[in-house]
């Protein structure tokens, strides 16, 4: 055996007791997680308050996963509704199968729903939330590892992927695909990083630019895949879903750029309402503690002895 390969887990499973943890749910809690303690930290430095990110994700997470389940199911629907499969195995989302093209488009639904709840644009939270997005698809698809799923070509490459024989899949070393997406999700996250600090993205762009950066990835990776898969014109279904949206993506940035340049300079209203509040009450303690520090004596120069304002003539007088 060469010790360069990458092994697979033999097991997806670990069993605690009664209680199964499954790897690729696993993977897939880790990255909701990263996605939103980061998004948070980037809403934060936009002028969001602190909890926004996590209040709308409980509305996009689900509609994400379902719509990701959705995508799967339809495009392979052979593997639930052809003769001999069982139709209720649609449902097991634990076994693997979320299509990252659903996940975000229905994802981005319960997103704005989440939005409008709190008078937020939706462009300036996408745009908040892309790299940590990125970053979450890096961690979830540790996922296919675990399941032994949605690998590459026979290769004998140093950091080929093992794989055992089990239920449609055969006794080899394939290019590790999962990995080459999740280096790829990492690279697509520090793109958007760095092209937002750099040119002050707004208006929907750095998330635009994610789709497309990852969807010129995608197109490449997909391609190298062998599991079955539906074709068009000689092309995975997946490659032309990755060529249409980076081209839907790439005109987007191109007109947002036009027709509304630079960023947004409100993102949340109540966060800004929050801040001048905090500046009105600051103002006025400041002003309090002036008048307590001021010269008592100064305050007292139309006062008499006893507290009372002096008489102007007798004042003249003496």
């Amino acid at each position: 055996m060469d010790l360069a390969f990458i092994p697979s887990p033999s097991t997806g499973v670990i069993h605690l007791g009664p209680l199964p943890l499954r790897g690729y749910a696993f993977c897939i809690i880790i990255g909701v997680f990263v996605a939103v303690w980061y998004g948070n930290k980037r809403w934060i430095a936009r002028g969001g308050k602190a909890g926004t990110v996590a209040d709308i994700a409980v509305w996009a997470v689900p509609f994400g996963l379902v719509g990701g389940r959705l995508y799967h199911v339809i495009t392979d629907y052979q593997l639930y509704f052809s003769e001999g499969e069982n139709w209720v195995d649609a449902f097991k989302i634990w076994e693997g199968g979320l299509g990252i093209w659903g996940a975000i488009a229905l994802g981005a639904v319960g997103a704005w729903i989440g939005c409008r709840r709190r008078g937020i644009p939706l462009p300036a939270y996408a745009d908040a939330i892309a790299p940590a997005i990125a970053l979450a698809q890096a961690i979830g698809r540790w996922g296919n590892w675990f399941n032994q799923e949605l690998y590459g070509r026979p290769t004998d490459v140093p950091w080929a992927l093992e794989i055992s024989e089990g239920v449609n899949r055969a006794e080899g070393t394939y290019h590790p695909t999962f990995l080459y997406e999740s280096l790829w999700c990492v690279g697509v996250a520090l793109l958007v990083i760095w092209a937002d600090r750099r040119f002050k993205l707004g208006h929907g762009r750095a998330f635009a630019l994610y789709v497309a950066a990852y969807c010129a990835g995608r197109a490449w990776i997909e391609y190298m895949r062998v599991d079955e898969a539906h074709h068009v014109l000689g092309l995975r279904l997946n490659v032309w879903t990755a060529i249409i949206v980076f081209v839907l993506a790439v005109v987007y940035i191109v007109l947002s750029a036009r027709l509304r340049p630079g960023r947004e300079e409100v993102v949340e209203p109540a966060a800004m309402e929050s801040r001048k509040s905090d500046d009105a009450d600051a103002s006025s303690a400041t002003a309090s503690d002036a008048t307590t520090d001021a010269d008592p004596a100064a305050l007292s120069l139309d006062k008499d002895p006893a507290g009372e304002p002096a008489d102007s003539e007798s004042a003249n007088r003496s």
